[in-house]
């Protein structure tokens, strides 16, 4: 039986925003427990973000990578840790993104505002049934990603969301510079100052629906 809350961030289609909402997720998490990151992204964009680190700087929550036999990995890490964040590959052809599935408790998939990027990924959809005959538990979420400030979803994408059975959260994320200046700088939101408030301010706004 593991203790750590298991949080998968995956979407078959790339391009969405995974990786940035893993990693400023995980951060944000640092205030509710200790946190680790798996990043199961065999592109590595997890190990790259935190390499991008100052070392007076470091990013604050420790990150593996992790090809293969994930669930062992999650298993052998989550009595030392209150929640694994994973990383998961934009891809349904390596098995990773469905193993991560089996061991996690919520699912993120982060999707762009658009009925067409939303239709795009229907395919995670069919992966959350099966997963979910092995672990009912599992709870999946879309988050929407790059809204514009002041805009409204349109009533394409309000319809869209209806026909997914998938609930989205009210929470999403802006499209702001400071998530793009923060990879780059091998930092979270959290660590940006004033620059970075509204960002972390989404961030935990979403940690509080989910949890």
């Amino acid at each position: 039986m593991t203790s750590a809350r298991i949080l998968a961030v995956a979407n078959q289609k790339g391009g969405t925003g995974k990786t940035t909402l893993s990693m400023n997720l995980a951060a944000g998490l640092v205030n509710h427990g200790r946190v680790l990151l798996i990043d199961a992204d065999p592109q590595g964009s997890a190990t790259q973000w935190c390499r991008l680190s100052a070392e007076d700087k470091p990013f604050p929550v420790p990150v593996i990578a992790v090809a293969g036999h994930l669930a062992h990995e999650v298993e052998r890490f989550a009595n030392d840790y209150d929640f694994i964040v994973i990383d998961c590959p934009p891809t349904l052809e390596t098995g990773v993104m469905q193993a991560a599935l089996k061991v996690s408790q919520t699912l993120l998939i982060p999707v762009l505002p658009s009925p067409m990027d939303l239709w795009a990924s229907l395919r995670i959809a069919e992966a959350i049934e099966q997963a979910k005959r092995h672990n009912r538990p599992l709870q999946p979420y879309i988050v929407i990603n790059q809204l514009e400030p002041r805009s409204a979803l349109s009533n394409a994408m309000q319809e869209a969301l209806q026909e997914f059975d998938i609930p989205a959260l009210k929470s999403g994320l802006r499209r702001r510079a400071v998530y793009r200046n923060a990879a780059v700088d091998g930092l979270s939101v959290y660590c940006m100052g004033k620059r970075g408030e509204m960002a972390a301010n989404e961030i935990d706004d979403i940690i509080q629906e989910v949890l």
